[in-house]
């Protein structure tokens, strides 16, 4: 068979599979047709009444898939009225037909109907034809008269042909719907995804625009602050520093714009404990003071934390050039036993570290409050929940504001320990 043969047939196959009617017509009218050219080939030519009903034995074929019960009883009554009245000289339908109309009921029903009618019609037929006195021992060299056996043997057939058919038909059910359930989950995954990845971005934007964006007003405040009584110089610096801020703002961005559209090759590596400098570095700008502290070896943390680290210190810094200005500013990662603690305190006290200390120089213009959003501290929030750890902002007990976070690590990731 030439692959232009199975193509055709397959296309036949789906033609066929869409308009089911076409298969029924097929069915009904070939055996009608076939039949009926038969019978009127018989000499002599049978009456009227002989015609008719051997033409009904194959019209309810019709509606085998619509009312298959009915179908199977119709054309039990057609063979139950051949038996008896005799139309056609001797010459009746058999079971051969009946076998299409119990392989619909077994098809198209569920197993006790399909059961039940199908016994009910081997009965009525296997009946009548004992009461007709047509059923005797077989006889050599013919096919007539027709046993018992040969009706149970059709019926059997038919019946075991039709049910399993049916089951083929559920598992196929089952197996669209299982698809259709699977297509739908992972439309609602993609969703999902979609929706998580825009957070994520909305995140970082909202790290690096407002980081960058606070430090430019604090800037542009102390500035304007000593401008009028410092020298030309001391202005020219600070006016310096804001564009450097502002530029840095802008290169940050365009890398977070750029990741949504630049392929994998193109991508920029994501920020990590290493690059915490530049947030100091930032933040000494901007006037605050700060002292750092980082225990531990950076490279044995997983990106992931190291990168929800990062921003967590980033919006921490934030909010203290947002709300407190130029103050000093402790900031402290370690890791302790399984965990990663993130520390940043702003305040003239914080008992035990290693803090400048100092109150803010008097010189220091007065911080002025930059309205936030909101979203700073839900973004923390979010970071830690995601590796389910813990967050604690709020006043710190000797003064001043603290941002406390902890990122569990991975048992494998703890150094000295592996999994077990």
């Amino acid at each position: 068979m030439t692959t232009q043969t199975t193509a055709a047939l397959r296309d036949a196959h789906r033609r066929f599979a869409g308009r089911p009617w076409l298969a029924d017509l097929a069915l009904g009218g070939g055996l009608t047709v076939f039949d009926m050219a038969t019978l009127l080939a018989r000499d002599p030519a049978p009456g009227p009444a002989g015609v008719l009903l051997w033409g009904l034995q194959t019209v309810p074929l019709f509606w085998r898939r619509r009312c298959p019960r009915t179908v199977l009883g119709a054309m039990t009554a057609v063979f139950v009225a051949f038996e008896v009245l005799d139309p056609v000289a001797g010459k009746t339908p058999g079971p051969y037909l009946l076998i299409f109309g119990v392989y619909a009921l077994a098809r198209y029903t569920a197993l006790p109907v399909g059961l039940t009618g199908s016994a009910l019609s081997l009965l009525a037929a296997v009946a009548t034809d004992l009461l007709s006195g047509r059923t005797g021992p077989p006889q050599p060299g013919s096919l007539e008269p027709i046993t018992a056996t040969t009706f149970l043997a059709f019926y059997g057939v038919a019946w075991l042909l039709g049910h399993g058919r049916r089951r083929l038909g559920i598992q196929a059910a089952r197996l669209r719907d299982l698809n259709a359930r699977l297509r739908a989950e992972q439309e609602i995954n993609a969703r999902q995804a979609v929706v998580a990845e825009r957070a994520r971005i909305a995140r970082d934007l909202h790290d690096v625009v407002a980081h960058h964006v606070s430090a430019i007003a604090v800037q542009a405040r102390a500035t304007e602050e000593v401008l009028e009584d410092a020298p030309r110089g001391d202005g020219r610096k600070g006016v310096a520093r804001i564009a450097e801020t502002a530029d840095t703002a802008l290169i940050e961005m365009r890398r977070i714009l750029g990741l949504l559209t630049a392929g994998d090759e193109a991508i920029a590596p994501e920020p990590s404990l290493a690059h915490l400098d530049r947030l100091i570095a930032a933040a000494e700008a901007a006037g605050c003071r700060v002292t750092a502290r980082l225990d531990g070896p950076a490279g044995a943390i997983p990106p992931a934390v190291q990168v929800s680290a990062y921003r967590i210190v980033q919006e921490a810094l934030t909010n203290v050039l947002k709300h407190a200005g130029p103050a000093d500013t402790l900031i402290a990662v370690r890791q302790e036993s399984a965990a990663l603690t993130i520390e940043v305190v702003n305040g003239p006290v914080v008992d035990g570290r290693a803090v400048t200390g100092r109150p803010a120089a008097d010189d220091r213009p007065v911080p002025v409050p930059v309205p936030g959003s909101g979203r700073g501290l839900i973004g923390i929030r979010e970071r830690v929940a995601a590796f389910g750890g813990t967050v604690r902002t709020g006043p710190h007990p000797r003064g001043g504001w603290q941002v406390l976070a902890t990122l569990p690590l991975p048992l494998g990731e703890v150094p000295g320990k592996a999994p077990a």
